[in-house]
């Protein structure tokens, strides 16, 4: 078994981005959901709402996020950015400090969403943390939707593809890890992996929901698939189960594609 894909998702609901390497941090990979955009009421948007979300672009720079959409101008977003201003946001119903990039961006989204946003950026300094029915030790998560890592398998989305009448890709479902080499859904029984030299706690399944049906190149929901046959033998205590929530046993490390993985618990 090894790791066959790495994706993070710099701006929470905006499209992914796959890479060779990346680098563990406490609240999940290096710049992943570290960004996100919230209405006027500083709660959070995601692709349930605006599906367009999935085609604006995200690459990492050296010194900040490049950001594009098709009929817009470039927008750049440096790492570094000083906030013309910090409040608390909320996602999922957790609150957290956060600091308001630009005037710039707010509008540069507002435009391109077609609706009055804000993006947000969660400084080193706020700590959201991991629901601690599921927690190790104080763990903290990012603008995920509650832990700091996802994991997925192909032959979990193989089988899963072998009951649909159109394929979907693994984008529909997001995740950081994508592992090969398994048995479809042998990730319900992880308790503890291994991807290279970082060992992961499996915290809970991930539930899904209507962003499934978001075509992640058109950003059109296209129907009920695949949620409606996922839930026809993927339902536990009325949620729709795929791929697995990690929590990090350390941080640090760089993961590569590639990298052995390996199930320790």
């Amino acid at each position: 078994m090894f790791l066959s894909g790495l994706f993070i998702y710099p701006i929470k609901s905006l499209k992914g981005i796959a890479l060779t390497e990346a680098k563990v941090e406490k609240r999940g990979l290096q710049y992943d959901r570290r960004w996100m955009l919230v209405d006027m009421n500083n709660k959070f948007f995601t692709q349930r709402e605006f599906p367009k979300m999935a085609t604006i672009s995200i690459s990492t720079e050296s010194t900040g996020l490049k950001i594009d959409v098709e009929a817009r101008e470039t927008l750049f977003v440096p790492y570094d950015a000083r906030p013309n201003s910090t409040a608390e946001v909320e996602v999922w119903g957790s609150h957290c400090p956060a600091d308001f990039v630009s005037a710039e961006a707010d509008r540069w989204f507002s435009e391109a969403l077609d609706t009055e946003c804000r993006l947000a950026y969660m400084p080193d300094e706020s700590l959201r943390p991991v629901n601690p029915d599921f927690a190790v030790a104080n763990d903290v998560v990012s603008f995920a939707d509650g832990y700091p890592f996802l994991v997925a398998t192909e032959e979990s989305l193989a089988d899963l593809n072998s009951r649909l009448d159109q394929k979907v890709g693994m984008n529909r479902f997001r995740p950081n890890f994508v592992i090969s080499g398994t048995e479809p859904f042998e990730e319900d029984n992880w308790k503890l992996v291994t991807i290279g030299s970082t060992s992961f706690h499996v915290a809970k399944p991930c539930a899904r929901c209507v962003m499934t049906t978001v075509d992640q190149d058109s950003g059109v929901k296209e129907g009920v698939e695949p949620l409606r046959t996922l839930a026809s033998f993927r339902t536990r205590n009325n949620s729709v189960m795929f791929g697995q929530n990690l929590i990090a046993a350390r941080e640090g490390n760089t993961i590569r594609v590639g990298d052995e993985f390996k199930v320790t618990g």
